[in-house]
């Protein structure tokens, strides 16, 4: 058995599922400021950016100088036995107010 440390080490959501929460929270979020807020690289957050946009989850438009990302909210979960599940459950669940461009969105614009 490992010990104290290690047992304390792990988390419930993976480093993915935190960056696309905050991307949710804001899509213009800086990837510094995303890598800030989870506690990992910014080189980390670039990767995993790029692997959730591979993989459908979100798109990414340059807006100036800047980044703005659209979230692919029926895009199902990767694991097999959760791949009926949308991510939209695991924003809803973390996330507070509807994204932008969900259909639940106050956001008038």
């Amino acid at each position: 058995m490992g010990s104290s440390d290690d047992r304390s080490s792990w988390t419930f959501l993976t480093h993915h599922a935190r960056v696309l929460l905050e991307i949710a929270r804001d899509p213009e979020a800086r990837l510094r400021e995303i890598a800030f807020t989870i506690g990992i690289t910014e080189r980390a957050v670039q990767g995993i950016v790029t692997d959730l946009e591979q993989a459908g989850y979100l798109t990414r438009d340059r807006v100036g100088r800047r980044n703005r990302y659209e979230l692919n909210l029926d895009q199902g979960f990767r694991y097999p036995t959760e791949a009926h599940a949308p991510v939209r459950a695991l924003i809803e669940l973390f996330v507070s107010e509807a994204p932008p461009g969900d259909p639940r969105s106050t956001d008038e614009s």
